[in-house]
């Protein structure tokens, strides 16, 4: 192990702002999770009946394990469909998990499933309102997964969008158990993702048909595996392994591969390591506010998911941790930018792998002083533990040190010469609240924006506008009302090849939103997550069209042009809700805002003082 750097000072600041911040909900997490604790296996002292429900279907052999009460029984949530390429691979596990634990001397369940819709294929469609509800319903499926309380760990199977939110937030109620995340990998390099953007752009003015267009989306999407370019769903993966939940290399190994094969059955080793230790080491030992601050850090360094400055807001949350924009923005400005992966560049996540990948970032930025060191992991204390690269060494799994350069410095960089000085996220504030951007896939030329505002309470509108040719100007989309307490913020990704086309054609085009924008999504300066949103009366529903809007990145500026007197006095417009509240899920989405809300993502608390 390296000598550790010391910290830089505005990782310690930030940290510490948390610690003190979190100090009474961190407490009582912490209480909570320790009173569910048990000196011995948790279904010892069950009633017979309880046992008998629980085992009955398990095989004779799994039972005389489970009747000794000795081994360690470990419960899988698992989020596998075969209409999500990502969790396709998932399809076999279970049995594979069962086995594998058998052969270790314990037993392995299914302990429930959880939905995992794809943002893909609800793009621009109904269904997509239902999107980040879904996120709140995989909580709360794992939670009621894991509540029968015969398991000693478990192992959460999932990788995309709301789907590891989800599962960690569900999880981290059980935070007394040992658990491991278990991924499935990304699929092969198909058509470069920027080749794809382009016809996708050229069907939007009409250049090329449906048919091309097709042929080209299936050419980038081909194979079972996450989708190739540095979305949420890849983000994902890369919290999880530097928040050290998942195996370290683990994250982009690709679906069916021997080393897939070897680290999976790692896993299940580990998990029962864990769950045998005389002190277990558990998910709420791994998740600390150290540990959610080396998150936020590898999302800066990477520029990853815009999705994550609400996603990470509420899986802190669920551990006791509060966390808001003000982090992220004052660690941005301290965390250089080390990747160029789509869209923040051409590459891919198997090129970022092949590059060095993991490792290597994690190692360049603790050697930098940019993470923190002192942190649990499911490898064991220490974050140097996270930066092992797994591989086969004559047909074994083994661990090697991480590379000490990269191996393409156009998509991973040391420290010393990283792509920008500060992180790919941008807090932007104004009269019109507060927003992030998408800062570093946006080129510099695009980057201020000063032009009169559309207003639109749909994104339908804006893509009308555009068939009809009326969009032939400089403009900054101003698109309200779809926020979480609207209609469940979805993501307004189907704007980006309109919008992109325009950019290219020399206009001078942003889009504001308390919506959201698809954590593939940057080429457009985006300002979105604006909060509060047009529902709850936030300042974006005061605009009106014509307004000088601008829109500045380099100086966190989001501001209307209008005398302060007059915009004070203005009213925001409002919309009838009750009119959308009609197609499959909408009734359900409508009765959910109403009794419960979604204060993960709308309450502005959350995101700092305005």
């Amino acid at each position: 192990m390296k000598p550790t750097p010391p910290l830089h000072d505005t990782l310690v600041r930030v940290t510490q702002r948390i610690i003190e911040r979190s100090r009474a909900t961190r407490a009582t997490y912490l209480q909570t999770t320790a009173a569910s604790k048990r000196p011995q296996r948790y279904r010892a002292g069950m009633g017979c009946a309880n046992v008998a429900h629980a085992f009955a279907a398990m095989p004779a052999s799994d039972k005389l394990v489970l009747h000794q009460e000795r081994q360690p029984n470990v419960g899988i949530i698992t989020a596998y469909n075969d209409m999500l390429s990502a969790h396709q691979p998932y399809e076999n596990y279970p049995a594979q998990l069962r086995a594998w634990a058998r052969e270790l001397g314990a037993t392995a369940q299914v302990a429930g499933g959880v939905p995992a819709m794809c943002d893909g294929v609800t793009q621009g469609c109904e269904g997509m309102e239902l999107s980040l509800f879904s996120r709140d319903v995989i909580a709360l499926g794992t939670a009621v997964g894991l509540t029968h309380s015969v398991y000693d760990g478990a192992l959460l199977l999932g990788i995309c969008d709301k789907i590891v939110p989800g599962l960690l937030i569900g999880a981290l109620q059980f935070g007394h158990l040992p658990m491991l995340f278990v991924p499935a990998g990304p699929m092969s390099s198909g058509l470069a993702n920027d080749e794809k953007a382009k016809v996708r752009q050229q069907h939007a003015q009409g250049l090329v048909d449906r048919a091309t267009l097709l042929a080209a989306e299936e050419a980038a999407y081909h194979g079972p595996g996450t989708c190739t370019f540095y979305g949420t769903a890849n983000s994902n993966q890369m919290l999880l392994e530097v928040m050290g939940l998942q195996l370290p290399g683990s994250s982009f190994v690709h679906p069916g591969t021997e080393l897939r094969q070897a680290l999976n059955r790692h896993a299940v080793q580990r998990v029962l390591e864990l769950a045998r230790a005389e002190a277990p080491q558990t998910l709420a030992d791994i998740v600390s506010e150290k540990t959610v601050v080396n998150g936020i850090i590898g999302l800066l360094a990477t520029g990853g998911s815009t999705n994550h400055t609400i996603h990470l807001v509420a899986m802190a949350r669920a551990a006791g941790i509060l966390i808001n924009w003000d982090d992220f923005a004052d660690l941005s400005s301290a965390i250089p930018l080390l990747t160029r992966i789509y869209p923040n560049g051409k590459a891919d996540v198997n090129h970022f792998h092949a590059a060095g990948g993991m490792g290597f970032l994690i190692d360049q930025l603790l050697g930098a002083g940019l993470l923190h060191e002192d942190v649990q992991t499911v490898m064991g204390p220490g974050l140097h533990r996270c930066t092992q690269e797994p591989w086969i060494d004559a047909g074994q799994l083994a661990w090697r040190a991480p590379a000490q350069q990269s191996a393409d410095e156009q998509v991973l960089r040391p420290v010393s010469r990283p792509f920008s000085p500060d992180g790919g996220i941008k807090l932007l504030q104004g009269n019109l609240g507060r927003s992030v951007v998408k800062y570093s896939a946006v080129a510099p030329e695009h980057r201020r924006v000063r032009a009169p505002a559309l207003v639109l309470d749909s994104q339908q509108a804006l893509l009308d506008l555009f068939k009809a040719g009326q969009l032939e100007r400089d403009f900054v989309a101003v698109l309200r009302f779809q926020g979480p307490q609207a209609n469940g913020m979805p993501e307004l990704h189907k704007l980006t090849p309109v919008l992109g086309s325009l950019l290219d054609r020399g206009f001078k085009v942003a889009l504001v939103t308390d919506g959201r924008m698809s954590g593939a999504s940057g080429k457009v300066p985006a300002a979105i997550h604006l909060s509060p949103e047009a529902l709850l009366d936030g300042p974006i529903a005061k605009v009106r069209d014509g307004d000088m809007v601008l829109f500045d990145c380099e100086a966190g500026l989001l501001q209307v042009e209008v005398e302060a007197e007059q915009w004070s006095a203005r009213s925001g417009q409002r919309i009838d809700l009750g009119a959308n509240e009609h197609g499959f899920g909408r009734e359900l989405f409508a009765l959910f805002r109403r009794h419960a809300g979604l204060p993960e993502c709308g309450g502005s608390a959350l995101f700092g003082n305005h």
